[in-house]
């Protein structure tokens, strides 16, 4: 993986990161003396805050360049989306599209969030909330506050059990983990804290100087920022439903409460945007200029899904609009996909389809043309939360309170807000013949299959299936976690046919899962398993199979 970027914080303030660097008391008298010019001992938070912002997808933003290393989502996706057929490797056999996880190696493989939440995000945003209440810099404090909500949501909900209480305490060398509820209780803590922070107009707040540091996301718009934070409030509710407490607390009224505050419009979408050039950190992590997906091909769910030539999909026989877009058609000029750890088996040589940057199934080759389509070319923007997303989550909510009118309007809500999105942000390198129009878009929609003329022929597959292809691509981990409180092949009472209809698991699984499905992922090697054994032995993080232990937030 190329990764040209350099770190954009201070020395101090990666002494705030777990396992990454103990300041020793003799270099910190060293620094005192032999002050570095070039590396200033207090760094503005307009340059830090690119940095935390860009680690939710794994690169760093413009102007300050790149930081902290190829961690967070859309980095740990090349791996884990295979957990999801989202893709798969065209090599046969990959421990990932088997399910496999890491157990008895030194890599940091799965790790990544671990480190984006730690360190890349972790470190620069307790810096900028510390400075940034000393120089009463509310609208930075609440940024930061949000980024946090977003990363300790996204941490818990890969690995389970995680370090909170005496996390950034650097004054230990080893640390006991938390609960994932109390990881839960946090998150919604963090995001009061921010709202608040985000409602402060007073001190120095200014949506001239915070856009200096939120160029490439929000540009400065604090009521942006507030409904990217309760987005996360709705996520942290909608994703325990299959708990008791999701019921007997009414979750789902929180669910269409947040939601209905948080972005609504693609407009407010959550996107990273990129500036381009010779530097990593400013080209999309899944362009061919980092080069780090050229192993990767499309699935058969995903492509039988949207060509409707899954027999077990409610959207059986019907083309979506959207294949273009979001597929690479083969020889034949066809959508097909592979299946899990069996590369191209099965597929003859024109069924191949073409990989992400567009080029032969056969090429794995970086040094091609830019031309891949959707969120696969060096200036994609990525989305990280999506309007769309919202509405499938109200819809669900609702479908599961009995509100089916109020499904049935969202869900319908939801799937026009992902045509939106791919015809105004991912329409220019789409062949003329191939782009959505006005006609194939109504007659999909009007189709009965796909969007049914009685709320009472709403089903929750229906829902679930629409939201993985609008989320498809950059939405690997709520769709994780949305297929995982499903374990993956649960059945649908409506249908008796599988909520993820035509979602097949791998024929062979990796031999450490002892027959089971992967639920979580191990924590970062190069901290926990260096220096934290024995609270590693608490959880069972040494077990083999332990990446196939079930979350809290799973079970009822």
């Amino acid at each position: 993986m190329k990764n040209k970027s350099f770190i954009t914080f201070s020395l101090k303030t990666m002494a705030f990161a777990i396992g990454i660097l103990t300041i020793q008391a003799c270099s910190k008298k060293l620094d005192s003396v032999y002050l570095n010019p070039n590396n200033p001992v207090e760094v503005d938070i307009e340059a830090v805050l690119p940095n935390a912002i860009n680690q939710m997808t794994s690169t760093a933003a413009p102007p300050t360049g790149g930081g902290g290393g190829s961690y967070g989502c859309a980095a740990e996706a090349v791996l884990m989306a295979r957990y999801i057929q989202y893709w798969g490797d065209v090599a046969t056999n990959n421990s990932y599209d088997q399910m496999g996880g890491v157990y008895g190696t030194g890599s940091d493989n799965t790790g990544l969030v671990w480190a984006m939440h730690y360190y890349g995000i972790g470190a620069n945003a307790k810096y900028i909330i510390s400075r940034g209440r000393w120089q009463e810099k509310w609208d930075y404090v609440g940024v930061a506050n949000a980024l946090f909500a977003f990363s300790w949501l996204t941490l818990t909900e890969q690995y389970g059990e995680v370090i909170l209480k005496q996390s950034f305490d650097a004054s230990r060398s080893q640390f006991d983990y938390d609960s994932q509820e109390a990881v839960y209780d946090t998150v919604r803590k963090i995001c009061d804290s921010a709202i608040y922070y985000l409602n402060r107009t007073d001190g120095a707040v200014s949506p001239a100087n915070l856009a200096k540091g939120d160029t490439y996301f929000y540009g400065g718009d604090v009521n942006k920022w507030k409904k990217f934070v309760y987005a996360i409030k709705a996520r942290s509710y909608a994703h325990l439903s299959n708990k008791t407490i999701y019921t007997t607390n009414n979750y789902a009224d929180s669910v269409i409460k947040y939601c209905n505050l948080s972005i609504t419009t693609n407009a407010d979408n959550a996107t990273q945007k990129w500036q381009g050039g010779n530097f990593s950190g400013t080209n999309n992590y899944y362009g061919p200029y980092r080069g780090n997906i050229g192993t990767l091909r499309q699935t058969a769910f995903i492509a039988d899904l949207l060509t409707g030539a899954s027999a077990a999909s409610p959207f059986s026989g019907i083309i979506d609009p959207r294949t273009p877009y979001l597929l690479n058609e083969n020889n034949n000029g066809t959508y097909k996909g592979i299946l899990p750890g069996q590369g191209s088996s099965g597929l003859g040589t024109n069924d191949q389809p073409k990989n992400f940057w567009r080029q032969l199934f056969s090429s794995t080759s970086t040094a091609v043309p830019d031309s891949g389509r959707y969120i696969f070319n060096n200036l994609a923007p990525f989305p990280v939360i999506t309007a769309s997303d919202m509405q499938f989550m109200k819809a669900e909510a609702a479908y599961r309170k009995g509100d089916k009118a109020l499904a049935l309007t969202a869900y319908t809500n939801a799937i026009n807000l992902s045509f939106d999105l791919l015809t105004t942000d991912y329409d220019n390198r789409i062949p003329l013949s191939k782009k959505i129009t006005s006609a194939s878009r109504a007659a999909y929609l009007t189709d009965p299959k796909v969007i049914p003329v009685s709320a009472a022929n709403l089903t929750l597959s229906m829902i679930m299936l629409q939201k993985y292809i609008a989320l498809y691509g950059y939405g690997f981990h709520e769709t994780w976690t949305d297929l995982r409180r499903f374990h993956y092949t649960d059945i649908d009472p409506a249908t008796g046919t599988q909520v993820y209809a035509g979602f097949t698991l791998p024929s062979v699984l990796n031999v450490y899962n002892a027959g089971k499905l992967a639920y979580r992922a191990r924590p970062r090697y190069n901290s926990e398993y260096l220096y934290n054994i024995p609270a590693l032995q608490t959880i069972g993080a040494l077990a083999s199979d332990y990446h196939t232990k079930e979350h809290w937030f799973m079970q009822p």
